[in-house]
């Protein structure tokens, strides 16, 4: 098969977010569809898939592959991977279609017929009083879920942590947790994403006190540049004694991004993201290696239905999985932009589907009545 066209397409979610679609279609008819959401910077990501289209339209998509490298030092930095891993994840999901069997195959084939999930509710949660976050936590345990993850530090930065107004959004942040873990009971694993905002002893500080809720893990509390290795090393430790995992890495490439977190057991759980990281099978690689080092593997995805599927199937195929993010309660448009047989909420889990390819293809008349629109950044940009 060779690339005929590619194209993008944005879906407007919500006045905070937008999904970015990519569509690879082939001289034979096939198309396959790949996912590079990145808030606030669909321009770019427009900018850098138009000049790489020219490229690889009528390369045979075994031969594009120099064309699609990925690299933690990669001078576009994040836009560039992220458009770049969005169209291998089309190229496998084209090539299973072709081939007419479910992608899990292309990657080895499924070692497990349910992948466990954790239900991220931050973008659900527009009231952002402890109340409000404690509604949410408790939807999605109603939905099924025994684990659940929010992002409650809003407003901390990193350069402003001596701030009396920095330190009140830190004392909200773990008062929303305090009023989730109330509402979800001892039972349900909580989960805290940091989103990069704290210093070492902030980290520390706050992870002692959430760690007195039933904590599970601890994500990103620190900066993931070679200044703070140490130092999350040091968290990672004091985090185990206090029964807690660390878990990071959400927007490293390639399995060399990943080796300064893994071989030195800084972190116990990866996140490699199939938007950024280099696509499906540098992700199932990156798994192995975790695996290997006796790091938990656990896909980040809190974006759009293209993503899910795709990390769902390198979930199926890989040595070990700790579980699966989902994005859960922004947008019923997570259903409404997707037919075919995509994944199934089973008692937590999600179970292998059988379509083929990823299982889904994208609604155009959904597409064409949501378009995309101004968003702001997912994060600051002081962060991470």
């Amino acid at each position: 098969m060779r690339v005929a066209a590619i194209e993008s397409r944005i879906l407007g979610v919500s006045a905070r977010t937008n999904w970015y679609f990519v569509r690879v279609r082939t001289d034979t008819g096939i198309t396959g569809i790949g996912e590079a959401s990145l808030n606030g910077y669909e321009r770019l990501l427009d900018a850098c898939l138009a000049e790489l289209v020219p490229r690889l339209v009528g390369t045979a998509l075994d031969d594009a592959h120099p064309l699609l490298a990925t690299y933690p030092h990669a001078p576009a930095g994040l836009v560039s991977n992220a458009i770049r891993s969005a169209i291998r994840q089309a190229y496998v999901d084209a090539r299973a279609r072709e081939q007419g069997v479910p992608a899990f195959v292309l990657l080895g084939g499924k070692r497990r017929d349910r992948v466990p999930l954790y239900a991220n509710v931050n973008r659900a949660t527009v009231d952002r009083a402890p109340g409000g976050c404690a509604r949410s936590a408790g939807a999605a345990v109603q939905q099924g879920f025994a684990a659940i993850k929010i992002a409650p530090f809003d407003g901390v930065t990193p350069d402003a942590l001596d701030r009396l107004a920095t330190r009140r959004a830190i004392e909200v942040g773990v008062e929303r947790m305090a009023a989730m873990r109330e509402a979800v009971g001892p039972g349900v694993r909580l989960m805290v994403d940091c989103h990069w905002r704290f210093d070492e002893p902030t980290a520390l500080g706050v992870l002692e006190r959430l760690a007195a809720l039933g904590l599970h893990w601890f994500e990103c509390p620190v900066s993931e540049q070679a200044h703070s290795h140490a130092a999350l090393g040091r968290i990672r430790s004091r985090a185990n004694e206090l029964g807690v995992l660390v878990a990071a890495c959400e927007l490293q490439t390639t399995v060399d991004g990943f080796r300064p977190f893994v071989e030195p057991q800084r972190v116990d759980a990866i996140m490699p993201d199939v938007k950024y990281c280099g696509g499906p099978v540098e992700m199932l690689r990156i798994a192995a290696y975790a695996s290997a080092h006796g790091v938990r593997f656990s896909p980040h995805n809190p974006t759009g239905p293209v993503c899910t599927a795709a990390s769902l199937h390198v979930a199926l195929a890989a040595p070990a999985v700790d579980s699966l993010e989902l994005q859960v309660g922004e947008s019923t448009l997570a259903q409404d932009v997707v037919r075919g047989d995509g994944p199934r909420l089973v008692d937590g889990c999600f179970a292998a589907t059988h379509g083929h390819g990823w299982g889904i293809e994208l609604d155009d008349d959904v597409l064409n009545h949501h378009p995309g629109r101004p968003v702001p950044p997912g994060l600051d940009e002081r962060l991470g």
